[in-house]
């Protein structure tokens, strides 16, 4: 007798109870799993945070019946906000770059957005202009600006993500690792975990050339995390809820993305490869029997023209084969240690 299949009447219950995949574990039983957020609609963990903000617009009067948002977005947010808005009837303008992935804009102009692009270099975001941008048309038409930057809503938005990590664990989460942008993916789970007791430590992930953490501004090519030189960090990130700031470069970033695909068949964005890549090095020196978890914002096959295509990485410098050959060999190497572990050998 099959069980009966739940059928979902709106879109937006589609939203959340994402998969955990564990990666690799070590020989003394710490294991590194993956929140698999791309198992949202649109692809990517914002369209819990996208929900979110219009919700609590709704509710204080901000958002009317049939009106109009804008926001500038390098893509993910947009998509979130597109996908709700189709939902409860709204209209949608999202200010972008062309630093933002290509298939995220075809993308929300196949859900009905209006585009609005600001021109700058290819190769760095232009944040503060669509920013600037964007508080034009808000001004001039009326329309609801979230500014997911400082809007307290987007890190609301994860109350549930930290629900489902702590039931599908049935325990703590020791520690959690996160790529930082906006800061509320992060900043809003470790929030909720930590009201609801858990001790985790957490580790915020940025693009080597973002001052989130302080550091010189530089050039980038990871999308969705990071802020540019010049841009003023919102108070969404929230330094007392990251323990550890760490900047992880491109090729890291992307080689570690690339591996995970080979040897799992799952694609991931390239700031989550960030994310995957430190918490491989890190595993192997936390406690026994810890449980690491890595958000995985956002899906790979958004990025194909990109992070997986080699002859777009080899023109910006970004392959490198040793550093390919190091991280498989590290995959070789986690395996090893649980098959010479104790527990193993019983």
């Amino acid at each position: 007798r099959h069980t009966q299949k739940r059928i979902y009447t709106q879109t937006s219950d589609l939203i959340g109870s994402t998969p955990l995949y564990e990666l690799v574990r070590t020989g003394s039983e710490s294991r590194l799993l993956l929140k698999l957020e791309q198992f949202n609609p649109t692809g990517s963990c914002k369209v819990r945070m996208a929900r979110e903000m219009i919700l609590a617009a709704e509710r204080s009067g901000t958002l009317k019946p049939g009106g109009h948002i804008v926001e500038p977005t390098s893509g993910n947010t947009g998509l979130g906000l597109a996908f709700v808005a189709i939902e409860r009837g709204y209209k949608f303008t999202a200010i972008v770059d062309r630093h933002a992935s290509p298939d995220k804009l075809r993308t929300m102009q196949a859900m009905g957005v209006n585009l609005v692009v600001v021109e700058g270099s290819n190769d760095r975001p232009s944040t503060v202009e669509r920013r600037r941008r964007a508080a034009e048309i808000s001004e001039a038409t009326g329309a609801f600006w979230p500014d997911q930057h400082h809007n307290p809503n987007n890190n609301a938005g994860y109350v549930n993500l930290a629900s489902e990590l702590l039931a599908d664990l049935e325990g703590d989460v020791d520690y959690l690792v996160g790529a930082v942008g906006t800061g509320g993916t992060l900043c809003g789970t470790v929030k909720e975990l930590r009201r609801r007791g858990s001790h985790v430590t957490s580790i915020g992930v940025e693009p080597t050339g973002s001052i989130i953490f302080g550091g010189p501004g530089g050039r980038y090519y990871q999308t969705g995390a990071g802020a540019p030189a010049g841009f003023t960090v919102g108070p969404n990130v929230d330094h007392s809820l990251i323990d550890e700031g760490i900047t992880i470069d491109d090729v890291d970033a992307f080689t570690t993305a690339r591996v995970v695909a080979r040897r799992t068949g799952i694609l991931v964005g390239g700031t989550a490869g960030a994310a995957i890549y430190l918490a491989l090095k890190r595993l192997v020196l936390v406690e026994p029997h810890s449980v690491m978890v890595v958000l995985v914002c956002d899906a790979g096959e958004k990025y194909l023209n990109s992070i997986y295509n080699e002859d777009w990485l080899h023109k910006r410098n970004l392959l490198s084969k040793p550093k390919y050959q190091s991280l498989h060999r590290l995959f070789d190497a986690y395996l090893d240690s649980t098959r010479i572990s104790p527990e193993h050998l019983i």
